[in-house]
């Protein structure tokens, strides 16, 4: 009895992977649907409909080429106003930056992956630089397998360990609890 749990186990998480990927697809095309029906809404005509997404989506690809290039005057004429709102600007701000971290726009040059001690002596996690003062660095460390929670720590250079990984490789390695591990070759250097 206890080999066939082990085995339905097995074929449970062998499906978890297909689960989230088609929760993804499904959240996706259901937030698309909303908005498909609010623009049909307004003009219960699909010529109208498919042009106004169709018109969205190639200004969505002019601003991402525009910012790309590190010019846009759509999002600097948005970043103006936003500013001078109470509250919503540090929100802005903040989400602004938390982004471009991820990105690497509008000089955000701090797109490293380092190790540091955590939660204690011996013991390596990986972190995001998010930032530098002197020597010091500060460090969002990402917790398994959610990656946008964790917490933000300030370490000397000494305590630190520098990664090969990019981002995205430490993302994929804390999103999968381990297990995508690209750089195995730095367990030896911490």
């Amino acid at each position: 009895m206890k080999k066939f749990f082990n085995y339905f186990l097995i074929g449970v998480l062998a499906f978890l992977p297909v689960v989230v990927i088609l929760q993804i697809v499904w959240f996706v095309k259901a937030r698309l649907t909303d908005m498909f029906h609010l623009v049909y809404g307004y003009s219960e005509n699909y010529l109208v409909t498919f042009t106004l997404f169709l018109l969205s989506f190639a200004i969505f690809t002019y601003i991402g080429l525009r910012v790309s290039m590190g010019r846009s005057s759509i999002i600097a004429a948005i970043d103006a106003i936003i500013h001078r709102l109470p509250f919503l600007n540090t929100v802005y701000r903040v989400c602004k930056k938390i982004v471009n971290m991820f990105t690497g726009h509008e000089g955000q040059t701090k797109r490293e992956v380092v190790y540091v001690e955590y939660p204690k002596e011996g013991l390596w996690v990986p972190a995001y630089v998010t930032n530098t003062s002197g020597d010091h660095y500060v460090l969002f460390v990402p917790t398994s397998p959610n990656p946008t929670s964790g917490f933000t720590v300030i370490a000397h250079e000494s305590k630190i360990v520098k990664s090969a990984m990019d981002i995205e490789q430490a993302t994929s390695f804390i999103v999968s609890v381990g297990v995508d591990y690209a750089q195995l070759d730095e367990v030896n250097k911490l």
